[in-house]
């Protein structure tokens, strides 16, 4: 590993090619290019600007922004000035936003609008290291008057004045950040409780851009999208790690809602996306398709039928018949490459899934359709990535071999342990949690898992999650659930058993396809609970639930499930902003639902 920090890297592509395109954003519907000078001078002048607010090293700023240049030039200018940032989620309620201005004694608050603003007003009288709120978008802001108020136009301005009376601060103060000391603070999105800040540190940030490109190299120019949330780890990997590393371009979303189409127009080398996304894909491709010709409808099919042949073999390592290759080719040349055109994946040379578990047949449509789909696992705690498959050495049901300089060993009780340059520093003024999890230098996963004879790792749960049926059978309901969200119409599931005769699932059905199905076959309903309640849409979930219980053990079926009236929404708690469902909230919620299901009881 370099003994440079990503900061040092930062100013080399400044100096070495300043003319460079190193990001770029989308406004009004024009592309905007960024140089690596132009990133550079707005990092310098963030920087500046914090210092002459009194920035000192090892102090915090709290961001909280859609993904856009802003974010990226507040991050580098904190950590350029010897600060640390903490992203926070615009989907965070005020409370949750003032948790972690206040854990992480951030003196600075930037904001991307109005919004943002809004929040920290209500949480400000208990944060009181707090003292400037810096606004990025002033519109509804620039006739409102309040001390703490400052906008981000005001902070460069500010920045570059300091700069020119105090020439050579800003090398010196950048000089003065070493490997080991704290980069950022990433707030664990809580599953099981209020978030913790993992500390992770610039040889931290370091290490993983360059075991990542061990295992799969990253191209100078290569381009990716950013559209998850900066504040989480999976979406620093690429847009801060990677494109500081290795020159790639980063483009900037329009906002939430234009991804796809902004996909179309960018078509990356690389992606990413959490499981749902994937999911959401996989559907709009099969409603697409419902809807196409008689005749384009039986194309596809022949077509998909051959590629899942041929990935089903290849993901397994198993030899392809020379007629096989030679009908997929066909396939690919008569349906896959346009339909990789029309959605922006064309370019792309490598596409991850992480964040949390795919279903194996998610992957397996992927790489039938021609785009190299693979899994990674990893968490906060570890830097984003433990292990990853690597091209042409994707193994279906495993999440690959850990990244060079990683170690991973299994402990007794099936818990994966990590050890290795990438484990953070710990938990943020938490040193029970910090010892909970880091033990002699091996950080304590909380999921459950294998390695085969190969050193591929095999992810079976969350060690919290596993369920003990009444009968004392062990049961991981994340494949059961995976397999059911796999179904065009499932958006999400809950495997329910524990200490229970058997299993019962909870199902979220996916709005749009289940609505199209509905005006399909004419079923009348007026509002969404009513459309989950319609005994047309609980047969057709039964259908795909009767699917995947062929393919389960008999105490791995489920027995009933109820259809949930509403969405699952972040800002009610019952999922995270990667859309991991928490287990307890739903269980509390649809508390009534559970036991109904076990009231009548089975045969």
């Amino acid at each position: 590993m370099s003994d440079k920090t990503l900061l040092d890297y930062f100013q080399k592509n400044i100096a070495e090619q300043p003319n460079r395109v190193a990001i770029r954003h989308k406004e009004f519907g024009i592309w905007h290019n960024v140089t690596w000078g132009q990133y550079g001078e707005k990092v310098r002048q963030v920087a500046m600007g914090l210092i002459s607010l009194g920035l000192k090293k090892g102090d915090c700023v709290s961001v909280i922004s859609e993904n856009r240049p802003e974010w990226v030039y507040s991050d580098f200018g904190v950590m350029s000035a010897g600060g640390v940032t903490a992203g926070i989620y615009t989907t965070n309620a005020a409370e949750e936003c003032g948790y972690v201005v206040q854990n992480s004694d951030s003196r600075f608050y930037i904001a991307e609008n109005e919004e943002q603003f809004d929040k920290a007003l209500k949480f400000r009288k208990d944060t009181p290291t707090l003292e400037k709120i810096i606004v990025i978008e002033m519109e509804g802001l620039k006739r409102y008057k309040d001390p703490m108020l400052m906008s981000f136009d005001d902070l460069l301005k500010m920045g570059k004045e300091f700069d020119a009376k105090n020439p050579g601060l800003f090398e010196q103060r950048m000089s003065e950040v070493k490997l080991d000391d704290l980069a950022v603070l990433i707030y664990t999105s809580g599953t099981t409780g209020p978030p913790k800040g993992a500390m992770l540190t610039h040889r931290n940030l370091l290490f993983m851009s360059e075991a990542v490109d061990e295992a799969n190299p990253v191209y100078d120019g290569d381009e990716t999208l950013s559209f998850l949330p900066l504040c989480h780890i999976f979406e620093q990997l690429f847009t801060v790690m990677a494109n500081i590393r290795y020159c790639t371009v980063v483009n900037f979303i329009e906002s939430p809602d234009t991804v796809m189409d902004n996909m179309k127009e960018v078509s990356p080398t690389v992606t990413y996306a959490v499981p749902r996304i994937w999911e959401k894909y996989a559907s709009a491709i099969m409603i697409r398709m419902s809807d196409a010709t008689w005749f384009k409808r039986m194309v596809f099919k022949a077509c998909m039928g051959i590629g899942m042949k041929y990935a089903d073999l290849k993901l397994n390592f198993k030899p392809i018949p020379p007629y096989l290759r030679l009908a997929y080719l066909a396939a690919y040349g008569a349906v896959f490459r346009k339909l990789k055109e029309r959605l922006g994946f064309d370019r792309v040379r490598v596409a991850y899934s992480g964040a949390a578990p795919i279903s194996p047949n998610v992957l397996k449509f992927f790489n039938a359709l021609g785009l190299l789909l693979i899994e990674g696992y990893g968490q906060t705690e570890g830097t984003g990535v433990t292990t990853t498959s690597h091209l042409g050495q994707l193994k279906i049901g495993t999440v690959g071999k850990a990244l060079p300089g990683t170690e991973v060993k299994i402990a007794p009780d099936g818990e994966i342990l990590v050890k290795g340059l990438g484990v953070f520093k710990g938990y943020f003024k938490n040193p029970q949690a910090t010892a909970d999890t880091l033990k002699d230098g091996w950080l304590y996963s909380g999921d459950v898992g294998e390695l085969d004879k190969d050193g591929f790792l095999k992810i079976t749960d969350r060690k919290k999650d596993l369920i003990i049926t009444a009968g004392g059978k062990n049961i991981a309901p994340q494949n059961i659930e995976n397999q059911l969200k796999f179904s065009p119409y499932i958006n999400d599931a809950v495997v329910i058993g524990d200490r229970r005769k058997y299993l019962v699932a909870l199902i979220a059905i996916d709005e749009e396809t289940v609505i199209k199905y509905a005006q399909d076959n004419k079923i009348q309903f007026g509002t969404y609970a009513s459309l989950t309640q319609a005994p047309e849409i609980k047969q057709l979930i039964q259908k795909e639930v009767d699917k995947v219980n062929k393919t389960m053990a008999r105490v791995e079926q489920i027995k009933k499930f109820a259809i949930l009236p509403k969405k699952l929404y972040e800002e009610s708690g019952e999922v995270t902003p990667t859309m991991k469902v928490k287990r307890k909230y739903v269980n509390a919620a649809f508390k009534d639902t559970i036991e109904g299901m076990y009231k009548s009881g089975m045969e």
